[in-house]
């Protein structure tokens, strides 16, 4: 006879490999966490194409808190980026930056819907503590799939059918101490 725990081990195992799945269908930013105004390297995956079909450009919006963005390039795909001025301009290394980088696009590939990739950028990330969210538009070879949606208040990521990857900016203290543990 199986005991209670047994049951219910088994069933957040279940559970977990269910959500799992479920993850790996939307594109997401591998880093779920980072430090307030730091510099950090962000790896976008993508795990499918669109309904079989296989990926051919990923289109990155940068939101306008985030500032300094560079690219990796990637063999196989042409980087291409979209720079237009700032409202605010602000101060880099002794100079002031008055545009800059708002989109990133990888054309190429393609990436058959069988096979998994990532796509990076490094950034500064914003001084302000909160959630971040990346629109992520990705076009196939036949149709596309636009990552935009943002929860609304107490509305979970979970009821979203294409989800913005997200990612959580903490003060400075908090993910130093996340770390230590």
């Amino acid at each position: 006879m199986k005991t209670i725990s047994q049951i219910t081990r088994l069933a957040l195992i279940v559970t977990g490999i269910f959500s799992m799945q479920i993850a790996a269908a939307h594109i997401t930013i591998d880093q779920p966490s980072a430090s307030a105004g730091a510099y950090q390297k962000l790896t976008f995956k993508v795990g499918h194409g669109c309904d079989g079909s296989a990926t051919n450009v990923i289109k990155i919006s940068i939101p306008v808190s985030v500032s300094g963005t560079k690219p990796m390039p990637k063999a196989g795909w042409q980087l291409t980026t979209n720079i237009a001025p700032l409202t605010t301009p602000y101060t880099s290394h002794g100079k002031t930056i008055s545009s800059d980088v708002r989109e990133v696009t990888w054309t190429g590939g393609p990436l058959p819907d069988a096979y998994y990739d990532e796509f990076s950028i490094q950034v500064k990330l914003p001084d302000t503590p909160g959630k971040l969210y990346f629109k992520v538009s990705q076009q196939c070879e036949k149709g596309s799939l636009e990552w935009v949606e943002i929860p609304q208040e107490g509305q979970g990521k979970g009821s979203l059918k294409y989800p913005a990857p997200s990612m959580d900016i903490v003060p400075v203290n908090d993910h130093e101490h996340m770390h230590q543990h």
